[in-house]
């Protein structure tokens, strides 16, 4: 791996596409690093919706009763 290759990586849920331009010598802060690479991902789409939450997260007795009505393990309560 070296400086003009292009990396393309899995980052949650979004592909990230990297140019290296080029390699530090030592390890150094977050700035310096950006200046290492070029970022050529494309801009998220418009049309694809986020994932949006409605109502509060779940609680583990929420969690428990949803696996047990998808069959999904043992009950535990």
């Amino acid at each position: 791996m070296g400086a003009g290759d292009v990396l393309t990586f899995a980052q949650g849920r979004q592909i990230r596409v990297i140019r290296i331009v080029a390699l530090a010598s030592r390890r150094g802060p977050a700035p310096e690093a950006r200046t290492l690479y070029d970022d050529l991902t494309p801009p998220p789409e418009p049309d694809t919706p986020e994932e949006v939450r409605i109502g509060p997260r779940p609680t583990k007795k929420d969690r428990r009763a949803l696996d047990a009505m998808r069959g999904d393990g043992e009950d535990r309560t």
